[in-house]
């Protein structure tokens, strides 16, 4: 009798791994957190380096009461959940309401569901909008912009800078209709949270990660063009109440959410048709929220809604099982 060796199936690899992805990820957001720090100064870092803290904390003791390797806690996913956190808050946010935000994300929006590639709902939205519920006043008191000035003697830290004497402001969002300054938008140069700094650098962040493959533009460009096309129509009908498309996109946390968020492999679906429909849903429900409900953001609340209906899209739009009866005869009648 022939003795036959049984082994894995012979499927491709991309060569990559989930830590490789996630460390990826951060480094795309890196450049527009630290423009965050820049403008905001030191209480930008402060939430900064609380949220990675907690995230790293809180997801060592979910581990260790799993019995589940340690090392986990490094494969960098916590670490990308503390930084879409943080760049969701306001650089003013007390550092104990962050790192406790970071926690509930860790802990009840990832572990609670069995851990990474478990959770339906994404964890950093998740802590964002525990923490404006519970903490309404912390999480919508803005601050203004303190650039350091260049002297003679050097750079000039202003104490708004360095966190000692604040100044607040008014985020675009408030007044969205209002905005007529593209550079400041794309600039990031208004109040509001870091990941409100800069469009243009989130977007440069947004086409390095399609650039690599590590998310496909299916979602981002569907997010975008649910927000632009409602948004647009309105301005149309009524300019003087509803902002138009290009201040929708370019305000707020609608970049962010379009290439960071909204694109997390767990939380979306996964077929091409899927993600178009999920993105433009997302896109369609920021504007709603926007433009009719009590928030002036609604990226958070957008995501989640569509996070909760991922699998009913999986559902009903996952692509034909190779080989299917179906796709047969739709092939042999084309012939």
């Amino acid at each position: 009798m022939s003795k036959f060796n049984p082994v894995a199936a012979p499927h491709t690899h991309s060569g990559t791994s989930t830590t490789n992805i996630m460390y990826l990820v951060v480094l795309a957001l890196s450049p527009a957190a630290l423009y965050g720090v820049w403008l905001f100064g030191v209480p930008a870092l402060t939430v900064l380096i609380s949220c990675c803290l907690s995230a790293l904390v809180t997801e060592l003791v979910c581990l260790q009461l799993q019995q589940k390797n340690w090392r986990q806690a490094v494969d960098g996913s916590a670490l990308l959940t503390a930084l879409l956190l943080a760049m969701s808050l306001p650089a003013s946010t007390p550092w104990w309401v962050a790192a406790f935000g970071c926690s509930f994300a860790i802990c009840l929006g990832k572990h609670v569901y069995g851990g990474l590639g478990h959770n339906p709902f994404n964890p950093a939205m998740l802590g964002r909008v525990m923490l404006l519920i519970c903490f309404p006043v912390e999480l919508t008191n803005w601050q203004a912009i303190s650039l350091p000035e260049l002297s003679a003697s050097g750079l000039v830290f202003s104490q708004a800078w360095m966190g000692i004497d604040g100044v607040s402001a008014a985020t675009p969002l408030a007044d969205l209709q209002q905005i007529d300054q593209w550079k400041e938008l794309l600039l990031g140069q208004h109040a509001g949270s870091m990941g409100e700094t800069s469009a243009l650098l989130i977007a440069l962040g947004g086409l390095f990660m399609i650039w690599r493959g590590i998310i496909r533009p299916h979602i981002p460009m569907a997010l975008l063009m649910g927000l632009l096309v409602p948004a647009s129509i309105a301005h149309m009908i009524n300019p003087e109440v509803y902002a138009s498309g290009l201040a929708h996109i370019l305000s707020g946390g609608a970049m962010l959410g379009a290439f960071f968020i909204a694109t997390d492999m767990v939380t979306s679906p996964t077929s091409p048709r899927g993600q178009i429909l999920f993105g433009a849903g997302c896109g369609l429900l920021i504007w709603l929220i926007r433009s009719f409900g009590s928030y002036p953001e609604g990226v958070a609340f957008a995501v989640l809604i569509m996070n909760a209906s991922t699998p009913v899209i999986d559902h009903y739009l996952k692509p034909k099982v190779f080989g299917s009866q179906s796709v047969f005869k739709r092939n042999k009648g084309a012939q």
